[in-house]
């Protein structure tokens, strides 16, 4: 099955009309680990679909999110992004890249006692800092950084 008859048959499982707008921002975010804005994915799909509307993008990716076919992760506090990996996981932004990775985040066993009662119905857990990429990009640029120092110096 293709990812647009995959996300199609999702759409319909869901009970959510598969207009075309909408089955291929949804084969757009099953693709990709990216973790896009709206407006990315506006600026992937319009290249394709030049009628296609920001407007239609932000509701479709809403619709999806209300639906449990995606959901909202704002690692940064100010910006919406979209997964479609609606899994329990956590997720980590780099500061430097912004570039956000998933990774496991346990069963939830670890819910504080303070919930006891509550029906949690999604946890999210984000980090911050540096990625293993920026780290290594940041160490080489220091080491050059430092090479250059002592000859410049001389």
């Amino acid at each position: 099955m293709s990812g647009v008859e995959h996300a199609k048959e999702l759409l319909k499982s869901a009970g959510i009309k598969p207009s075309y707008p909408r089955v291929r921002v949804l084969d757009y975010l099953l693709g990709t680990k990216s973790h896009p804005t709206a407006e990315e994915v506006f600026s992937h799909l319009v290249e394709d679909i030049p009628t296609l509307s920001r407007t239609t993008v932000h509701s479709t990716l809403h619709l999806l999110a209300d639906a449990g076919l995606a959901r909202v992760v704002t690692v940064d506090g100010n910006q919406k992004r979209f997964d479609a990996d609606v899994a329990n996981h956590a997720h980590f932004r780099c500061r430097v890249c912004h570039r956000v990775y998933d990774f496991p985040a346990g069963d939830g066993e670890e819910i504080s006692p303070e919930l006891f009662g509550f029906k949690v119905e999604e946890r999210d857990v984000y980090f911050h800092g540096l990625c293993p990429r920026c780290m290594d990009a940041d160490a080489n640029n220091k080491v050059e950084t430092e090479k250059g120092g002592r000859t410049n110096g001389n």
